[in-house]
């Protein structure tokens, strides 16, 4: 159906920068929102932010000014620029997007992709 595959995890030193990105396939007629959530061991997991079909985009305090959500609507991508990572930032991100899937359905659905980890080392 649609599928959301996230790539650019990976270990940085604190300081450092990454980039990852969200890639959604499958039959999608249009995307109403993606976001970035993130778990860290042993907590909940929490959003780290948002970018609407507007290119509206909110973020979580722990993030504002660190890191940056954009996207590519021609080719269903998102993406999350980290800069200034801090060890605080090490878990698993994950993509989630509200897609509706066709022209005659007004119901959005919800999907997540498998995460990848993110490792900030001090």
């Amino acid at each position: 159906q649609v599928q959301l595959v996230e790539s650019g995890g990976g270990s940085v030193q604190a300081g450092g920068s990454l980039r990852l990105s969200c890639a959604a396939s499958g039959s999608i007629f249009a995307i109403y929102r993606m976001a970035w959530y993130r778990q860290a061991p042993g907590k909940q997991r929490e959003l780290v932010g948002i970018i609407t079909y507007a290119d509206t985009t909110t973020y979580a305090a722990s993030v504002k000014g660190r890191f940056t959500i954009s996207r590519d609507s021609a080719k269903n991508t998102m993406y999350l620029q980290m800069n200034s990572l801090l060890p605080e930032d090490t878990a698993v991100y994950y993509c989630n997007a509200d897609i509706y899937l066709s022209d005659d359905d007004e119901v959005r659905y919800e999907f997540w992709g498998q995460g990848t980890q993110v490792t900030v080392s001090s």
